[in-house]
């Protein structure tokens, strides 16, 4: 792990309770998981107090998606107990999610983090452009297709969600009204999707980054401990305060405002890569 003095700990500490205010405005705000913020936020706060670059990226998604255990956990049940969770979908989107999941957690352990960061910027990219110009009306089709395409679609999702580190709501909730499906059943399952990808995801990272040197202080495999305890409880106190402000401000302008941070990021990102 990288060795830094009491005053780089407490700098980390501030660094890591700011991501999870920054994390629970937005998800309060414009209703997107936290992963998405979470994670470039802390790719770059890690980068400040020197934690190696061959893991910086790593420890970011592992971290994040541990934070998703306890968020996704705490949604999945709002979502389950007012019946906004199709179940049927899940139980045909459940095994392509998890073997995408493990495949994409196998992959993100063996590849550079430099891999990882140009997956997360194109990614962030494309989602910034999906928010910006989205038309509400707007659907690819009807519905979901059938066999095998539904179960592909599972598969990448579970694939490209794990090695972004965010949950299910980035990619699940764009795709499913992308095929006509009600916003807020999309939302619910998408939230049980989070869970689905974050459980095995985080003992991934656990695993893959076992006895990795580099890492920041107080580390378990690329999950930093002490960013999930100081991440969550913030972001959790944080979202309510974020839903009150998101009536205050037309939606339009939320959507293009994040749209502007998430083409930043990528573009950052991917610049770091090149």
């Amino acid at each position: 792990m990288a060795h830094v003095g009491y005053w780089d700990l407490f700098t980390l500490a501030a660094a890591l309770l700011t991501t999870g205010v920054i994390a629970g405005l937005v998800a309060g705000l414009l209703g997107v998981g936290g992963g998405i913020v979470i994670v470039p936020v802390l790719y770059f706060m890690f980068d400040l107090i020197g934690v190696a670059p061959n893991v910086n990226m790593h420890c970011a998604v592992g971290t994040s998606l541990a934070t998703i255990l306890a968020t996704g956990t705490s949604s999945s049940y709002s979502h389950v107990k007012r019946g906004g969770v199709d179940g049927p979908l899940l139980r045909q989107w459940g095994l392509p999610i998890v073997i995408g999941v493990l495949s994409g957690s196998v992959l993100a352990g063996l590849v550079s983090g430099q891999v990882l960061i140009g997956v997360f910027g194109v990614i962030v990219l494309v989602v910034a452009v999906n928010m910006a110009f989205k038309n509400k009306r707007s659907s690819l089709a009807d519905q979901l297709p059938g066999t095998p395409w539904r179960q592909i679609i599972g598969f990448f999702i579970g694939g490209f969600s794990v090695m972004m580190g965010i949950g299910g709501g980035t990619l699940g909730v764009p795709t499913l009204t992308l095929f006509n499906y009600p916003i807020r059943r999309a939302v619910g399952t998408s939230a049980v999707i989070g869970l689905i990808i974050a459980v095995p995801g985080t003992l991934a990272a656990i695993y893959f980054g076992w006895g990795e040197a580099g890492r920041p202080p107080y580390s378990l495999g690329y999950v930093n401990v002490i960013g999930f305890l100081l991440i969550i409880p913030a972001s959790v106190l944080l979202a309510p305060v974020g839903a009150k402000l998101a009536h205050t401000i037309k939606p339009q302008l939320l959507d293009r405002l994040f749209a502007l941070f998430l083409l930043i990021t990528g573009l950052k990102m991917l610049s770091d890569v090149l």
